[in-house]
């Protein structure tokens, strides 16, 4: 399906973007909170591929690799969510401190 195409470059290019911020910053806990939220973009990005691997081929072998794939791609989702609630507060104050 093209829809799902389009979301895994859309949520590929968001982990390039902060990829790259990742590397430019110098703070300590704003890489961790920019950290976060490339981990969540690679779990969309692997979510999505593997959604997309459901609607391309029906094999038995196509159907567990998406499965992994989709359990994976959550469960980082998940995490960097978590990491990212919990960043949010710390980056604020970091950026707050060194103004």
């Amino acid at each position: 399906m093209p829809i799902f195409v389009i979301l895994i470059i859309i949520s590929f290019s968001f982990y390039i973007f902060y990829k790259a911020k990742y590397f430019r910053t110098k703070r300590p806990v704003e890489k961790q909170w920019i950290s976060a939220k490339s981990s969540m973009a690679l779990g969309l990005f692997v979510s999505f591929f593997a959604v997309n691997q459901f609607f391309l081929r029906t094999s038995t072998v196509s159907t567990i690799v998406g499965i992994v794939f989709l359990l994976v791609g959550g469960g980082s989702v998940w995490a960097g969510y978590r990491a990212y609630k919990h960043l949010l507060p710390l980056a604020i104050q970091e950026a707050k401190q060194i103004e």
